[in-house]
């Protein structure tokens, strides 16, 4: 993997993503995502994934659920910074900028990523086995992971929680939620951290 094949793995993301947005029908957009991404895991040379276990691989994404999906005002919240150390990018600084309101769910934290390139950055973690450990991501805007919406108001797809590149593999380092963003109930959409075999 180079920095060659990490462009082209992000400008596939993005393009994913636009056209994700560009569906009218969530289901169907969210029918793509989870069988591109699933063949990106699979074959792309700067997947997360470790190259020995690629051939056997296969994403497991959970039906879609329109009660997921939520499109919600961004709540002004006090701010509050987070510095995040990791190995390869050094201190990686975000700063929160509100928070989103999940009906029943609980609430999140929107994050801005306070670095060069910047974007919206909403990690989840929830009371489901369906998570790694450390939470998945839902939107992640700097690497194209973005669903939609307009100033003061966010798409908030839980369907599309995917599991962060450290998920797969020790070489990644990746933010992972803080208190605020994590959810007391179980989400259970989204990509599963349990691959099946293919």
């Amino acid at each position: 993997m180079d920095a060659w094949d990490i462009r082209d793995w992000r400008s596939r993301i993005a393009e994913l993503y636009a056209s994700v947005r560009a569906e009218p029908d969530p289901s169907v957009g969210h029918a793509r995502w989870a069988e591109e991404r699933d063949r990106l895991l699979r074959t792309h040379p700067a997947s997360p994934v470790p190259p020995a276990a690629r051939s056997t691989f296969a994403s497991v994404v959970a039906p879609y659920d329109l009660a997921m999906r939520f499109e919600v005002p961004v709540e002004p919240c006090p701010g509050e910074r987070r510095e995040v150390p990791t190995a390869s990018d050094g201190v990686v600084p975000f700063e929160r900028i509100g928070r989103v309101q999940l009906g029943d769910l609980g609430s999140l934290d929107v994050w801005w990523l306070d670095s060069y390139g910047g974007g919206i950055f909403v990690p989840l973690r929830d009371a489901s086995p369906r998570s790694y450990g450390g939470g998945r991501y839902v939107l992640d805007t700097v690497k194209g992971a973005d669903l939609g919406g307009d100033a003061g108001r966010l798409i908030v797809d839980l369907n599309f929680a995917y599991q962060p590149s450290c998920a797969y593999s020790s070489d990644w380092v990746c933010p992972l939620p803080g208190p605020g963003n994590t959810l007391a109930v179980p989400v259970e959409v989204g990509e599963s951290h349990t691959a099946s075999a293919a």
